[in-house]
């Protein structure tokens, strides 16, 4: 009967974070038309480091932040510097660039990308199925990318999908360094947040204009520092606490990009190309045989 209960939590929990993640793409979308990215990004940086301060007080892991080390914090610092400050910054303007329905599924092929930079790094071995299941979500990008054709001569289009692959990038390399540190999550992340606020605070006020300067533009940020950056995070901790199994919650993030579609249409009027449907379907799948074959080899 617990058991029961915990799984109930853990579903209503990760139902919560995705649904969150699903309006993400159109917040981007609708800040963006207010301000520039780097303007939304401080703003919800700037937030997000006041929402998880307060999760980290509540959680009282303040001896955390104690005992600290300068070798951590420097790590902080570094972590804080590579996400959210240069992942958001591209990941912001390749939306100025591309409609949403493709700048979110595209940013998705990061598990891919991951499994790639893992032969060099951590000198993992791939056998063909792993990358047949990488041809396959490669292809949905390629798909995603074509836009019904209206993109296939546009200079700006394939910099959109060139950026919005690099914020890809930039998360798995994110992804690698992050497992290695061992803190509490959301302590190691209120910390990575509060450096990168620093760092956009100083050069923002440098180049002049730091923060959203209108109603629109803050209401955006505020949104984008809760639900993308924040307390959805803690949403997801807990649905990953309370799951019996990681595997079967992890996976309900793949419906992210579906709901976005819907999202899109219904708010910023997108017409959903026929293929950003199939190569969303394509993507998708590539990513899941590849958690299937990972899991395969984790359980041999």
């Amino acid at each position: 009967m617990a058991k029961g209960r915990s799984a109930g939590k853990a579903y209503l929990f990760a139902i919560l974070a995705v649904l969150a993640w699903s309006t993400s793409p159109t917040a981007f979308k609708l800040g963006l038309r207010f301000q520039e990215s780097y303007q939304l990004l401080t703003g919800a940086a700037l937030t997000s480091t006041l929402v998880l301060g307060m999760v980290v007080l509540l959680q009282r892991n303040r001896s955390s932040l104690k005992d600290l080390s300068w070798q951590e914090l420097g790590f902080s610092a570094l972590m804080g510097l590579l996400n959210p400050v240069i992942y958001y910054l591209i990941l912001f303007k390749a939306y100025s660039i591309l409609p949403a329905q493709v700048a979110q599924p595209v940013n998705m092929v990061w598990p891919i990308i991951l499994v790639i930079i893992s032969i060099p790094l951590l000198g993992q071995k791939i056998g063909w199925k792993s990358i047949a299941a990488m041809l396959l979500s490669f292809s949905g990008v390629i798909l995603l990318s074509i836009q019904d054709g209206h993109a296939c001569n546009e200079t700006g289009s394939r910099m959109g999908v060139l950026l919005a692959l690099s914020s890809a990038v930039i998360w798995a390399f994110y992804f690698i360094y992050n497992t290695r540190d061992r803190r509490d999550p959301a302590t190691r992340l209120f910390l990575n947040f509060c450096f990168a606020t620093v760092f956009l605070l100083v050069v923002g006020w440098v180049k002049g204009h730091p923060l959203p300067e209108s109603s629109g533009g803050w209401f955006a940020a505020i949104y984008v520092g809760v639900f993308e950056m924040g307390i959805t995070f803690v949403l997801w901790l807990l649905a990953m606490r309370y799951a019996p199994t990681t595997e079967r919650i992890s996976n309900l993030v793949y419906i992210a990009p579906f709901l976005n579609l819907v999202i899109v249409h219904l708010v910023l009027d997108e017409a959903i190309y026929r293929s950003t449907i199939y190569g969303i379907l394509l993507l998708v799948s590539g990513i899941l045989i590849q958690k299937m074959i990972n899991g395969h080899a984790t359980s041999k």
